[in-house]
């Protein structure tokens, strides 16, 4: 850190991480995510050192409840009225601005590099960004009808960013496709079709995958799920591994009820010599990008592909100055298999890349507290980082269904001259450019299947959705089988993509029946 004193002042950096995972606490002490996610932001201040770096923050963010996101989640405990607020308070922060997101597992990335710029720009001080979850003892405490209260106003209101659409259209919802356990099954059937493989092959490759993340999160002490799972036992279905969408079993699923949180720190290298913040606590944001693919999925002519991961992640490197042969670690956003395979593919990384795909163990087994996983990620990316100087960094970070894209590049070496972006609209631009699929809401006649899935209740299946191509036109369509349980068993039997058959709209749904 000798050459930390050239560095200019208004160099963004982030200086203080804490995240915790609460396993134990009893569900009748009813501990609020705001309970939670405070506790964690103090370890971030704590772990940040100095003199007075709490009172210099003006910013405090809140990365989304999922009670605030998804009707599946929705909390009947009631919640603040303004959740950064309830942080500060707790903390004791007087920060003049209090930030809530819109929802999406890319926003703490896309905080970290939106707040990076402001600091670079002399716009702001010091931020804290924070979030947790406490889906664990909010299910709990509902199941047993304890009489708990989460609700409380902090006072004021908070600024919201981020991109408030939600992530599927009208159509989509109509014909069931408005949950990430939905959505994501579809991406891998495409993605299977793309490479080739039968399902058998491609299930020993997911869970050969996902086995490594697995590996990680059993000698990780904050994961929730630590037993280590092997390929074989991913692969193996169960009543302890069941169908939640074929071809995801249940372990293969990202692990949301759960009690975490996490936090960190950004400010100037200017305030942190002011302060007094040891240089060895301090972390480089060398790269970033942002950027969303076609926001609705039915929209995107290819499913295995993302224009925005690829760009993305070439304008994050470039800005560094950087290859992917010099980054040491990896954190690759895994709500699902598909989401690591489509990053590893555009990336140009394999899959069992020696580095590791993931410092935490991922979503499905060190946890996925809901939008807020990447800020655990970058907590974990920043200690990984100051423990092995001057290596360097990659987290990605995923919204919606493949949709929205936030990139870092992290390390403790310095970078060379003032900090400056791309702005983001550039690559947005391009995104958007990109072609969209034919499509129709009203398709009749004979087709053939795109890709598809089947969605499992603890009984069996319940209910199927296929994306398929029109034969006369090549339009693409959205539509469901009917729902009797032996044309599901059979369309998760049979190889089905490309399978051909005959569909019809009537009262704005379309129904498909497989040959």
């Amino acid at each position: 850190m000798a050459a930390a004193p050239l560095v200019e002042d208004r160099t963004p950096i982030l200086v203080g991480c804490g995240d915790l995972t609460d396993l134990t606490t009893p569900v009748e002490a009813g501990r609020s995510p705001f309970d939670l996610t405070a506790q964690a932001a103090a370890l971030a201040l704590a772990d940040a050192g100095g003199r007075g770096l709490a009172q210099a923050i003006d910013t405090v963010a809140m990365i989304r409840l999922f009670s605030d996101t998804s009707h599946r989640f929705a909390t009947k405990l009631g919640s603040s009225r303004n959740p950064p607020k309830s942080i500060a308070n707790r903390l004791g922060l007087a920060a003049a601005r209090h930030i809530y997101t819109w929802n999406g597992g890319n926003m703490p990335q896309y905080l970290a590099n939106l707040f990076a710029e402001e600091i670079a720009q002399g716009r702001m001080r010091a931020a804290l960004v924070c979030g947790g979850e406490a889906l664990r003892t909010q299910h709990g405490v509902e199941r047993g009808g304890l009489p708990i209260s989460w609700a409380e106003d902090p006072g004021g209101e908070p600024e919201l960013i981020g991109d408030p659409r939600r992530g599927w259209s009208e159509h989509e919802d109509r014909h069931n496709m408005r949950a990430a356990i939905v959505m994501y099954p579809l991406i891998e059937h495409a993605i299977r079709a793309a490479r080739g493989r039968a399902m058998p092959e491609h299930m020993a490759a997911m869970a050969r995958l996902f086995a490594r993340f697995a590996k990680v999160a059993a000698g990780n002490p904050r994961a929730t799920r630590r037993e280590g799972y092997t390929a074989e036992r991913l692969a193996r279905i169960d009543e302890a591994n069941r169908w939640i969408g074929f071809p995801y079993p249940r372990l293969m699923n990202s692990n949301a009820f759960i009690d975490q949180a996490a936090a960190f720190i950004l400010t100037s290298v200017g305030l942190a010599r002011e302060l007094g913040i040891a240089p060895a606590k301090w972390v480089y944001l060398h790269g970033c990008a942002d950027g969303h693919d076609h926001w609705y999925l039915s929209e995107r002519p290819e499913l295995h592909v993302s224009h925005a991961i690829r760009w993305g992640a070439r304008t994050a490197l470039d800005m560094a100055g950087r290859t992917l042969a010099d980054i040491r670690h990896f954190d690759l956003y895994s709500c699902f298999p598909s989401a690591v395979e489509i990053t590893c593919q555009e990336l140009g990384l394999d899959e069992d890349d020696a580095r590791g795909l993931t410092v935490t163990g991922g979503l499905p087994y060190f946890g996925g507290p809901g939008n807020n996983y990447v800020t655990h990620s970058i907590v974990e990316m920043m200690r990984r980082v100051r423990a092995e100087t001057g290596s360097f960094g990659l987290v990605t970070a995923n919204g919606n269904y493949i949709t929205k894209h936030s990139f870092g590049l992290y390390s403790t070496t310095p970078p060379e001259g003032p900090w400056r972006r791309e702005p983001p609209a550039r690559l947005q631009a391009r995104l958007d450019a990109l072609p969209k699929v034919p499509f129709t809401e009203t398709p009749q006649g004979e087709a053939r299947i795109e890709t598809y899935t089947v969605m499992h209740g603890r009984s069996g299946p319940d209910y199927g959705v296929v994306f398929g191509r029109l034969t006369a036109t090549g339009q693409r369509f959205i539509a469901n089988p009917p729902p009797e349980p032996a044309v599901l068993l059979d369309l998760q039997d049979r190889e089905s993509v490309g399978r051909t058959g005959r569909v019809a709209h009537r009262d704005g749904h379309n129904r498909f029946v497989p040959a």
